[in-house]
């Protein structure tokens, strides 16, 4: 073996050693971090160092001073068909798969301290009440929130594959459990299906006890017709009370309870699925209007568009008083799943840490291979 093999075999020994040394998952995971809104919550969530994906990129204390079409702020809110926030990327026509850990919050109502959703991007939405959850369902010109036009997306989680969720510190709000507008509790689970210009948005009662069960995290490569079925329609904007939908993935045949498992990605795209989701029954819905619903938005213009200001404030765009950077180190964590797709691959920790070891042996080999 020459010299130089022999120093690029040490090189990736030492690479190993160090990726491996990296720790995956925070001492607490991000479903079990509760912060009172608003004035409990930290200027960042994720804080611990050294972990594979990196920091977070943005923040979750988020007031007038970060409230533009460039702030970083990272806490979002599901209240009702007229005030609801979604996860999407920080640049323009930016992958779902590889912006799920820093995506943020762009908001249909100002005084959030978020992004505002571009005028006319919503197309239809439908707002659903349930006993355990209340879910927003749509349509939207995803490149008007910095989604690639032709991206069919993934899903965000407050769990994750590291248990630092998608994004990494994303907190979520919701003042439709307490009965008083003015009251918001920490919703511990949720999920953000995005993408083939469509969207679904499920937050569950904190105080329910399925709420994880409703809010299954786990089948994100099947999008919406089966994690949030719905009715909803292009063009149709209405407000509904419903009854709960089955678990995602449990479903049943002549009587029998079933439970879907989702296959693992390595044997390709899921072409067939063996049951339609049962779509639950809705009542009291009420018609609205998408101008008067989003009054709000009618001068908010799309990312590119020169008349898109306010720019971010000088610096990082982070909230007054508070100190450190935004972050920028990104992070990657799933892969493509339409919100009513079904095709999503996925780079968990897991194989962030074996893809850091293969690139560096491949080098090596490849070196040994010619030497």
């Amino acid at each position: 073996m020459s010299p130089v093999a022999l120093s690029l075999l040490a090189l990736a020994a030492a690479t190993v050693h160090s990726v491996s040394a990296q720790s995956t998952f925070p001492p607490t995971a991000l479903a079990d971090k509760h912060f009172a809104y608003p004035t409990g919550i930290p200027y960042k969530v994720d804080t611990d160092e050294g972990l594979i994906r990196g920091h977070q990129a943005g923040y979750n204390i988020c007031n007038s001073t970060t409230e533009n079409q460039h702030s970083l702020c990272q806490t979002t809110f599901l209240n009702s068909i007229d005030d609801f926030c979604l996860w999407a990327p920080i640049e323009p026509e930016s992958m779902v798969a590889n912006t799920e850990g820093e995506m943020v919050a762009w908001c249909t109502k100002p005084g959030r301290g978020t992004r505002l959703i571009p005028n006319g991007a919503l197309r239809g939405v439908q707002f659903m009440k349930t006993p355990d959850y209340v879910q927003v369902v749509g349509f939207i010109d995803q490149s008007k929130i910095n989604i690639k036009g032709d991206d069919w997306g993934g899903e965000m989680d407050p769990h994750g594959a590291d248990l630092r969720g998608n994004p990494m510190g994303g907190l979520f709000y919701s003042n439709a459990f307490s009965g008083n507008k003015d009251n918001y509790v920490q919703v511990i689970e949720w999920h953000n299906f995005m993408g083939g210009n469509a969207f679904c948005l499920k937050a569950c009662d904190p105080a329910g006890p399925n709420a994880a069960h409703f809010c299954e995290h786990r089948l994100d490569r099947i999008g919406c017709q089966f994690n949030a079925p719905n009715n909803a329609q292009n063009g149709t904007f209405e407000a509904c009370e419903g009854d709960n939908q089955d678990y995602p993935g449990v479903y049943t045949v002549d009587g029998q309870v079933m439970t879907y498992t989702q296959p693992p990605e390595d044997q390709g795209a899921i072409a067939t699925m063996p049951y339609t989701a049962r779509i639950p029954s809705s009542s009291n819905c009420v018609a609205h209007t998408s101008e008067v619903l989003y009054k709000a938005l009618a001068a908010v213009t799309a990312p590119g568009d020169s008349s898109s200001a306010p720019a971010a404030p000088t610096g990082t765009g982070k909230p007054s008083g508070s100190s450190g950077g935004a972050g920028t180190t990104k992070g990657s964590s799933t892969g493509t799943a339409g919100a009513a797709g079904a095709s999503q691959t996925g780079n968990d920790a897991e194989t962030l840490v074996v893809g850091g070891m293969m690139g560096a042996l491949g080098v090596v080999f490849s070196m040994l291979f010619f030497a």
